[in-house]
């Protein structure tokens, strides 16, 4: 089966829970990157923010896959 028909046969639960985990991923690599680089001290503002974004990305993503875990309990 491609990805789009497998897609296409997610809840919409599922689809935002997998939106959000490929968010944090991204703002993972992001941070991982900022790091690679060594930024020069006036730029640690940008590591503050990369762990800004990555709670964020982390609180939502749990969010997501608690409403997906009430959306299957209620499928049972």
């Amino acid at each position: 089966m491609n990805k789009q028909a497998a897609a296409s046969q997610m809840t919409r639960s599922e689809q935002e829970t997998e939106n959000e985990a490929n968010r944090l991923i991204a703002q993972v690599d992001a941070a991982l990157a900022a790091v690679a680089v060594r930024i020069i001290p006036e730029d640690d503002d940008s590591l503050e923010t990369a762990a800004d974004r990555i709670e964020r990305a982390a609180r939502d993503l749990g969010d997501a896959l608690r409403g997906l875990a009430q959306e299957r309990k209620r499928r049972e």
